[in-house]
Order: C-alpha cells, then structure tokens, then sequence
C-alpha cells in the first residue's frame, strides 16, 4: 500500500507542480503588461479589475505553492480551486494574443 501512495503522490508532483508554475508565469507576465504597457485594448476601469484578479491570483498560486512545498507534494489542489485561476489565465492568454496581433500590424 505504501508504494501505492508514493506512486500517488509522484503523480501529483508530476501533475500539479507544472500547472502552478503555468499559473505563476502567465499571472506575472500579464501584470508585466498590465503595469507598464499603455496601448493595451483596455478601458482602465478593464484594466484596474483584470490587474486586480491577477494579483490575487497569483497570492493564491503562491499560497498553493508553499503548501503543496511544506507537505512535500501530499495536498492537491480541487477544481473549484483551480478553475478560476485557468478561466483567468485563459483571458491573460487571449490579451497577450491581442496585444501582440496589434504591434505586429504597427511594425508593418
């Protein structure tokens, strides 16, 4: 049975570790932009609310991090948990795609 839990746990590293490190590089990339980009296709009221999520976001990203650190890979994570963070990496990835599209026209 112990060997079935160390498989177990190995798998969930193998899982998990790639997902929040996804989570975290997309999170700071878009408050990268957000925070110094101005020609973004955003109000700033859109702007304010998305750094704003992506702040909090990237907390709990962290917070899931050291945890799943601390106990060396024995705690998962649930769906509720992870579902807004991949929602909100989904629109992250749909700016960086809309931004980068528009300096691609500029630079032509």
């Amino acid at each position: 049975m112990e060997d079935s839990n160390l498989q177990g746990s190995q798998l969930l590293t193998d899982l998990l570790q790639p997902l929040l490190d996804d989570f975290q590089y997309w999170f700071a990339r878009t408050r990268k932009l957000l925070e110094t980009e101005q020609r973004l296709c955003l109000t700033e009221q859109q702007k304010s609310s998305l750094l704003a999520r992506v702040k909090q976001a990237q907390d709990e990203v962290n917070t899931a991090k050291m945890l799943f650190s601390a106990t060396q890979g024995q705690v998962g994570l649930n769906m509720e948990t992870i579902m807004p963070w991949h929602k909100l990496l989904v629109e992250c990835q749909k700016l960086a795609m809309v931004y980068r599209h528009s300096n691609m026209d500029k630079q032509s």
